[in-house]
């Protein structure tokens, strides 16, 4: 993440994404401020971007979008449940974000498929480069 904002922007794109579904569940948070904490962010920031949604920022580098869809999986699977509203959402934000919808689907079927629901990086990057070809 190049900018403070870029990193405000993606946390609260994660929130956004976390309360899709009606309810905060207890280890989404705790996914969201790990994830803050790992971008530096303070926990008083943490807290005012539950409350105040701002504009989200597009993240230009590819590898940097394709961390972020990655996390918002993780973020999907993290309570357990898998929500219908989820897939939707994590769909459309790939693809506002310029991600083959082919290699989302096979990277969300191969975490789906994980006993950990967690897919190894070179893999993950691998999908997204294939689809290149």
């Amino acid at each position: 993440m190049d900018s403070y904002q870029e990193k405000i922007s993606l946390l609260q794109e994660m929130i956004g994404f976390a309360l899709i579904d009606g309810e905060l569940h207890d280890r989404e948070y705790d996914f969201l401020e790990m994830v803050a904490m790992e971008l530096e962010i303070e926990k008083t920031v943490f807290h005012k971007l539950f409350e105040n949604r701002g504009e989200v920022t597009v993240i230009k580098d590819e590898f940097h979008r394709i961390c972020q869809f990655y996390r918002l999986a993780l973020l999907m699977h993290c309570d357990g449940v898998l929500h219908e509203a989820e897939q939707i959402k994590i769909n459309e934000i790939g693809i506002n974000m310029g991600l083959n919808p082919y290699a989302m689907k096979r990277v969300l079927h191969l975490m789906k498929n994980s006993p950990n629901r967690m897919v190894e990086g070179d893999v993950l990057l691998s999908v997204f480069t294939e689809q290149h070809n």
